[in-house]
Formats: structure tokens, sequence, C-alpha cells
């Protein structure tokens, strides 16, 4: 058994490119294996990703390709001989080689041949050029004249099979046995034996290929520090990943932040030094922000780090300045007295400007108060009208992604109401499925408005997610809409649900639009494609919240899918029903009527809806499962109404019995077709019965 080990050294990967670049490359290196018949350690298989190389150790491969009996057919015997003889030259033999079978269409010469096994290395050499060049990559460049394509300009291929050399090309590069250790603090080249000695070697030369183990080692140093200087490192798993994605060597050092800089709102400190300089943040400190800060090196020095931290501090000093300046200038224009430049800021080339939307949200955060409990509709007009008016100040020029929450700062520096401020700090949110969603009543209203407001103008031009591609981040807005709606009474617990009808809202935001929109912008069918959306995002979230997707499927099929909460209230009280053992006999029951409906309804070529004739009813199973049928329809539908979910789940349990009693006792598929055909509307009324309360024929198991 061989061990195989593979690494592409380049020039410095992105940080984000280098867990999938890893993936890709394990993937079509072990599926090519595979596909040549070489067995391997799966279990053992290791994949490396650091700023500049891929490297992959397979380990358990055979020396030499296992033979394989190969057997073909050729034309049958009674065949031309012309046919015949054309098979033979393709296999190379004679016919007393072949050997007859018998076949459907008669006797036919068959062949049998072993096929001898290549070496390893030989199909290694073929091989591994075609699975570099199907590694794909989100971005990737050409840099010499094979047309050879990499994420980066590649500098050494290192290939061994145990200690041999598995010779290949990729572009301009030859594989070889030697590698580089770190860019700065290794000599190098440094000549590998084999797979074995290939982690320790790297470890010498000041490389630790591990990108978890650069990870950890990031997050245990940074603890430390910050503990000895007497704070708290707050847990942030993207920077500790983005830090070992930048360093193949991690140096944790700690530097200081000028105390003028300390009266910054926290979030401009923390995006400065974590989204343009990814240094850590400390917490912990009372008044003002801890006076320090975490960054991550990528070489040792004799100083120990004095002369990189003080860089850094010079660094950090500069941007700080950059946002202290910017801090104090935009506070001296009101974000009302803004709104006008907001008309060179285009929201959609057909869509308008942000100022124009910005009325609109305005407009529609004041319509959307009616159904929010102590939303004050003139504070919501207010929050939507500045909303986006931070937009054209030089902080959010310099920090785009503190859009929103430096608006709310600015209201509350321009003397704004508190909730007008927190309504602009928020309305963005939430941006993802973890994320908080806003409280207040008008936070809510104003972040409902300007998602409604996007989501309405991009459908009715017909921009919307097709597979995989959603440039305008429709789904998420959707998902937010929806979020915003039902987890409201859990964030509010004294507050009512919020029942906000969403085809009204739908239609209250397309009529923001006015002349902006064609003149028949086919409003109805703009709505009906935006619920449809939106009851298809709600699927998407409550299966991954753990609920069964074919009842969500069953009770929007029934239900108001406009009024989100009431959905949410049916498919909790049909997945109670449906695990007694009343819902589940029900359900058994339902299937056999529909089925029968289904087959008879095919075969006479029309469709059984109405109520039965009393008249015909020969047994007292049929009187009995009418009358019964009528108490539990008429029933049902009153607790229906009133929203009462769970008394109508129990008036269909008590159409068991008689159902049951039903089928045990009376044939359906008589001679009698009066009787036949009455007995089929009972098996109807069953059937109509229950979808309303949900289409059963969705529910699954």
């Amino acid at each position: 058994m061989a061990d195989l080990l593979l690494e592409v050294l380049s020039e410095e990967i992105p940080a984000r490119m280098q867990a999938g670049g890893s993936e890709a490359l394990k993937e079509q290196v072990t599926r090519r294996l595979k596909d040549a018949r070489l067995a391997f350690d799966a279990e053992g298989v290791k994949s490396f990703a650091t700023p500049r190389r891929l490297a992959l150790i397979v380990p358990g491969l055979p020396d030499v390709q296992p033979d394989i009996t190969v057997e073909r057919k050729g034309p049958r015997v009674d065949a031309p001989e012309k046919a015949i003889n054309g098979f033979l030259k393709s296999t190379g033999l004679t016919l007393d080689d072949c050997e007859q079978r018998e076949t459907p269409k008669g006797p036919a010469w068959f062949t049998v041949t072993q096929e001898k096994g290549r070496p390893t290395g030989d199909l290694l050499a073929d091989l591994l050029p075609e699975a570099l060049t199907a590694v794909s990559w989100p971005k990737s460049m050409r840099w010499e004249e094979s047309g050879t394509r990499w994420v980066r300009p590649i500098r050494s291929i290192l290939c061994l099979l145990d200690d041999a050399v598995v010779p290949f090309r990729f572009g301009a590069v030859e594989s070889g046995r030697t590698t580089l250790g770190h860019r700065f603090l290794s000599d190098g080249p440094y000549t590998i034996a084999d797979a074995d000695s290939y982690t320790a070697t790297l470890e010498a030369a000041k490389v630790m290929l591990d990108s978890e183990q650069r990870r950890r080692s990031i997050e245990d140093r940074a603890r430390v520090l910050a503990r000895r200087a007497g704070f708290l490192r707050a847990p942030d798993a993207w920077l500790e990943a983005e830090n070992a994605g930048l360093v193949e060597w991690p140096v944790v050092l700690m530097g200081t932040i000028d105390s003028r800089f300390l009266d910054l709102p926290r979030e401009v400190l923390r995006t400065a030094m974590r989204t343009h300089q990814r240094y850590f943040g400390l917490s912990g400190g009372a008044d003002r922000p801890p006076p320090h800060f975490i960054m991550v090196a990528n070489t040792e020095t004799a100083d120990g780090g004095a002369a990189v931290v003080t860089g850094n501090e010079r660094v950090l000093r500069a941007r700080l300045a950059d946002a202290q300046f910017f801090w104090e200038q935009d506070k001296r224009q009101k974000l009302i007295d803004r709104l006008p430049q907001l008309e060179g800021v285009v929201f959609h080339a057909r869509l308008g400007s942000m100022h124009e939307k910005a009325k609109r949200v305005a407009r529609l955060a004041r319509v959307l108060c009616r159904w929010i409990d102590d939303a004050n509709p003139d504070e919501a007009k207010r929050a939507g009208l500045l909303c986006k008016a931070d937009l054209v100040t030089e902080m959010v020029g310099e920090f785009p992604d503190l859009q929103g929450f430096m608006g709310g700062l600015y209201a509350e520096a321009n003397g704004e109401q508190p909730a007008v401020s927190a309504a602009i700090a928020t309305h963005y949110e939430p941006q993802g499925p973890d994320a908080l969603c806003p409280e207040p009543p008008v936070s809510v209203a104003v972040a409902l408005a300007d998602k409604l407001d996007t989501l309405a103008g991009f459908f009715a031009i017909d921009e919307r997610p097709t597979g995989s591609k959603d440039p305008f981040a429709l789904r998420r807005a959707a998902l937010g809409v929806i979020r915003l709606i039902i987890e409201y009474r859990l964030l509010n617990k004294n507050e009512p649900p919020l029942r906000l009808p969403l085809g009204i809202a739908v239609e209250e935001a397309l009529a923001g639009y006015g002349d902006l929109l064609p003149p028949e912008p086919g409003t109805d069918a703009t709505k009906d494609a935006l619920l449809t959306f939106f009851a298809d995002r709600l699927r998407v979230l409550l299966r991954e919240k753990g609920r069964r997707h074919d009842l969500i499927s069953a009770v929007i099929e029934v239900g108001d899918e406009g009024d989100l909460v009431q959905l949410l209230y049916r498919v909790h009280a049909l997945a109670l029903f449906l695990d007694t053992e009343d819902g589940t006999n029900l359900l058994t029951a339902y299937r056999r009527a529909a089925n029968i409906l289904r087959i008879e309804e095919k075969k006479d070529g029309e469709r059984y809806d109405g109520p039965a004739q009393p008249a015909l009813f020969a047994q007292d199973e049929e009187r009995t499962l009418q009358e019964r049928v009528g108490k539990a329809r008429k029933r049902a539908g009153a607790a229906l109404e009133n929203e009462s979910f769970e008394e109508a789940m129990t008036e269909m349990a008590t159409l068991r019995a008689p159902v049951d009693a039903f089928f045990d006792n009376v044939t359906v598929n008589c001679d009698d077709p009066a009787l036949r055909h009455n007995r089929l509307l009972m098996l109807s009324q069953i059937r109509a019965t229950l979808d309303r309360v949900a289409d059963f024929s969705k529910i699954e198991g």
C-alpha cells in the first residue's frame, strides 16, 4: 500500500476561498481514484489549506490497479460476415477466441478478456492534472502562456506516491518533491521524503497546515491576552476563521487604542477594527470600550512583535481619525436636510431613487400601523422618511456596514423621538436567519415597510429570484417579513399576535409606486405571485425549524396564505391531531375514501360532489354517517371561523367511528346504480368535510 501526497503552492489564496478550494481538490481527486478502481483509506484522507497552499494526503493506495475481466457482446452468430469481421477487428481477436451464448434474440458471439491493471503512479500522472483542472473557484486567473487557470499563480507542485515523485505537468509547472516553508520565517526550499514527513517538515518551517489548529491557536492566545489586560474577548467565529486564513504561522499580539477615539460609538470602533483591519475588539469596559485590540501577525520578530504592534496602531489611528472626523462632520447636518441628496442615489433604474423609496416606505409604514398595536403612525412615517438618509453621510460612505445604525445615531443627535431613532437603526433587520428582529412597534412597522416595498417593486417589474440566483436578496427580504410577523408575539408577550393581512399590505406597497410602474402593472398577478413566494419561504422556514413539510403544504392549500399567524395555528393544531389515534385512523379513512373516489370518477368521467339523498339510504350506517358528517361540518366550520383550530380537529375526530362503521358494513360499488351513486356522494362529503380543515391529500405517512 502507498500514500499519495499532493501540494499546490501558489501566491496568497483569499481566506474566503481556502476551505472551498481544499474541499473541491479532495472531491475531484478522490472521485477520480474511485473511477480508476483504486481503493484507498477514505477515513484517513486529509486535506489542508493555508494562504499559500492546498495539500491532500490519500493513504492506502494499491501499487497497481486491479485486473478486471472485460466482456463484450458481438453480433448474432448468423449475422453477415462483414459485421462479424468488423467486431473481430475492433477486439483484435479471432473467431476462435470468441464464444457463443444464447440471448433473447438468438445465439451471439461474445469475447471475454483480462485487462491488466496499470501501475498506480502512471494512473496518477494522468488523472491528477484532470483533477486540478476541474477544481472550481469563485474567481480564477491566467498568468502564463498555457492558459491554465487557478485562483492565484502556481509556484510549485509537490506530488509523491510514497517516496517516488509522480511526474506530471499542470500548466507550465512540473511536479517534484520540493516545497517552500513560511515566506519570512524559513529558508527552503525543502525536500520532502514522503507523506509521513510532510507535516513535520512544514511545522519546522513555520507552517501550521491545519486551519482548525491555526484557529484554535488564535482563539486561545487572544483569550489569554485579553484576560491579562483585565477584559474579555467576545467570541467571533468568522473573524477567527478569517485570520486563520490570512496567516501560516499565527502570532497573536495586543495593541492599544488611542484614548481620544474611545468616545466614538462602539459599533464604529468595532467595524473599523473588525471589518477593515481584521482586529479583535475586547469587551468588559463600563462607560467606555476597552482601550485595546488584538491582532494576528504572520511573522515572529526579534523584538517580540513591538514594531508590528506599533505599525498596526498607526494604521488603526489613521482609520479612527477618519471615522472621528466623519462623525463630527455628519452631525452638523440634520437627516431631514439630507433628503434632497437621496435623489442622486438610485434604488433601481426602473423603481426610482432612494428619495422616492424613502417616501414610499414612510407612507407604507404609516398604513401598517393599523395592524400593529401601540405603533404611532406619525413616528412610523417620520422614521420611514429618514431611514435612508444616512446613505449620503461620510461615515456610511466609508463604512457601508453601518448604514441604518448610523442613521439611528444621527437621528438621536438631531433630537428625533427615541422610537424614530430606534426604527431607523433597525429597519434593515433581520438580515439573516439568526439575526434578531426589532421589537418596538414603530421599528417593526418601518422594517416591514422597507422590505415589502422592495419585494413589491421587484416582483412588479419581474425581477424575481430564479434557481440559485437572487441578486436583490428578495428571499432574505421575504424571510425577514415572515419573521417580523410570526416572532412579534414571542418578543412582545403583552401584545396580541401581529395579524397583518399580507394581501392588503402587498396591494398598499404596489400602490405606493404610482406612475413608476407601467400603466397596467398586473397588480393582481403580482400580488398572487408574491403571496405564493411568501408561502414558499414559510415552508422553508418551518422545515428548518423541524416542522413537517407535508403538514405545511396541507394547511396552506386551504388556509389564508396572507395570514401567517393563522397558518401557524393550523399547522400546530393539525400536528397535534395527527399524533392521536383518532387522527391517524381518520387519515387512513380519508385516503380510502379519496382513492375510491379518484378511481370511480376517472372511470365514470364525472366528479362526485354534493349532498347524498337520504331517501336512498339502505343501511343504518349510511344514515348515522350522514348525520354525524352534517354536525361535524357545521361545528367545525364555526370553530374555524373563530380560529379555534384544536376544537375543529376535535369535531373531525368524532367522525372516526361512523366512518369506520360505514367502510366495514357498506358496499360502495354495489350493483344498484342509484345506490352506488349516492354512496359515492357520501364519500365526497367525507372528503369535503376534512378538506375544510386541511388538504389531507398532501399529508404523508
